[in-house]
């Protein structure tokens, strides 16, 4: 994956996503900004997160008997939602595989876009195991959400948006599942500006790629306890890693809590409805897991909308 397949995929995609917006935290009360905070609401994108450019970038570059037999995924949620919009618009059928953490609510909003949704595992690798096998069964075309080049080429196309939006930022936060998110984004960061930081933000309970920077290498988690369903990954790829370990500076970890309160003062300050991985930027600073330097402009994203925050 190079910046010329991500700027490829940004012309590709161009006509089926938003350029969401991006935030400026000031006139908050809920929490004390030393440094100037920018925040991309991907939370506004199609599908409800950034997971539709990538969706939508490996559906296009696929000739169309490869998905007539429909759509498979493994999710969280949000990559979920995105092949199951893709697939409403290619006229296919989607099947959803989620983990028994998964949000109802997301599970819910498949099943309106018709997608068939089952559940399999308290994890994202165990649905990832049964969706594959399912696919291979039907012949029909498994979406990866991160061990493949045209879905992280597609997601990566946020950081091109951010570079235009944003442009004085050098400290970047950015939230990380099974890794295809950090990954795209810094290649393009980096290829753009060699200077700027990046910072990963994982879970306590899921410290994916966390754990492979300790290790030198992949490994996979003993166990997976965060209740983020959208950020649970035991085993990253060796690509993803690869690209990670030469772009992405630091990986922090935070606790579940430190993403609800992060959700509730979006909510709270600014209307902002984001799920819990879409609070982890913000998370981050608030929690002190990522320090800034003096004088630090900071870049994060919402990444997907959810409920977590709302007082319901």
């Amino acid at each position: 994956m190079s910046y010329e397949d991500i700027k490829a995929a940004a012309e590709r995609i161009a006509p089926f996503v938003r350029r969401t917006p991006v935030l400026t935290l000031d006139h908050c009360a809920g929490f004390e900004l030393r440094n100037p905070v920018h925040l991309k609401l991907e939370c506004l994108q199609v599908s409800g997160s950034f997971k539709i450019r990538g969706a939508v970038n490996r559906v296009k570059s696929l000739a169309a008997e490869r998905i007539a037999h429909g759509l498979v995924a493994a999710s969280g949620g949000n990559h979920g939602l995105a092949s199951a919009y893709v697939a409403r618009q290619s006229g296919v059928p989607a099947t959803i595989f989620l983990p028994t953490n998964a949000s109802p609510i997301k599970a819910e909003k498949l099943r309106k876009w018709g997608a068939e949704v089952r559940f399999a595992g308290s994890v994202w690798d165990e649905a990832h195991e049964a969706a594959t096998a399912y696919a291979s069964e039907k012949g029909a075309f498994y979406m990866h959400p991160f061990a493949d080049q045209a879905i992280v080429s597609g997601q990566g196309t946020v950081a091109i948006e951010m570079l235009e939006q944003v442009p004085e930022a050098d400290l970047y936060i950015v939230a990380i599942g099974g890794g295809g998110l950090i990954a795209g984004m810094s290649q393009v960061i980096k290829t753009v500006n060699p200077k700027a930081r990046i910072v990963g933000v994982e879970p306590v309970g899921s410290p994916t790629l966390h754990a492979c920077f300790a290790a030198g290498g992949v490994v996979r988690l003993t166990e997976v306890t965060t209740r983020v369903a959208t950020m649970a990954c035991g085993r990253t790829d060796e690509s993803i890693y690869e690209v990670a370990r030469r772009h992405v500076d630091e990986i922090v970890l935070i606790e579940d809590e430190a993403m609800r309160k992060a959700a509730e003062l979006l909510w709270f300050e600014f209307g902002i409805a984001a799920d819990l991985s879409g609070a982890a930027s913000l998370a981050a600073l608030m929690a002190g897991a990522v320090v800034p330097r003096p004088g630090e402009r900071i870049a994060g994203l919402v990444c997907g909308a959810g409920v977590d925050g709302l007082a319901v």
